[in-house]
């Protein structure tokens, strides 16, 4: 799964990795510890194909355009499993039709030990942004009218790398499929990314708490006592 990840990329850096064309100068402020619920940025089509993606803010957990009650009672939609979004209601229209982009710097996973959950940071080892596969939606909020985008990351089953950790892990793709994922979509491009893609440490324990953020939450943790078999 994918419950927390960092952004830490400038938007000269983003305009670049992504070849978004905008005359904006966008802040673009970073966030060491993203929470479920939270607004993120994302990339998305243009509803007509030969206009450049774009860049809007999201809720972190899809709000489904046909959901009538409140967001309170919404059932956790941070992430959708690939294997079934065809056919789960929450996300198989978003999937026909309203496919994103959600560059992070990294993401967090947790591993327990003989003594607590140890957090880990997984980045890409090139160094540059990280991109998961989303859904994306609009929603009308019955109390108050305001139209609300909200995003859902797609997961797979772990590759060899991150089993260590998790059964699952969040969709990365490749740079070279960006433009087929938003405009196409497709199975074919729900697969676990390579095992060199990927770099792991440990952090510290702060991370479990949202209140935190700041860049020390993304630094390796050297005295950790995490086993060895665990440092992949």
């Amino acid at each position: 799964m994918c419950g927390r990840f960092s952004i830490d990329v400038s938007w000269e850096e983003l305009c670049e990795w992504y070849n978004l064309i905008d005359s904006r100068t966008i802040q673009f402020n970073p966030n060491y510890n993203v929470c479920p619920s939270q607004k993120i940025s994302i990339i998305v089509g243009d509803d007509e194909p030969k206009k450049p993606p774009r860049f809007i803010s999201a809720r972190w957990g899809l709000v489904p355009s046909w959901w009538k009650k409140s967001l309170r009672e919404l059932p956790s939609t941070i992430n959708a499993r690939a294997e079934t979004v065809h056919e789960r209601p929450m996300f198989r229209s978003a999937f026909k039709s309203r496919r994103c982009l959600i560059p992070v710097s990294g993401f967090y996973e947790w591993k327990r030990t003989e003594e607590a959950k140890q957090p880990f940071y997984i980045t890409i080892t090139e160094g540059h942004p990280m991109t998961l596969a989303g859904l994306w939606e609009e929603w009308t909020n019955p109390e108050t009218g305001e139209i609300i985008p909200s995003v859902a990351i797609l997961t797979v089953s772990a590759n060899s790398f991150m089993k260590k950790m998790h059964h699952r892990m969040p969709v990365i793709l490749d740079r070279t499929k960006f433009s087929q994922w938003l405009t196409e979509g497709g199975h074919n491009l729900l697969k676990p990314c390579p095992d060199s893609w990927l770099d792991i440490w440990p952090v510290s324990t702060e991370v479990n708490s949202p209140r935190n953020n700041h860049i020390g939450l993304m630094s390796p943790r050297t005295e950790t006592g995490v086993p060895d078999n665990l440092l992949l």
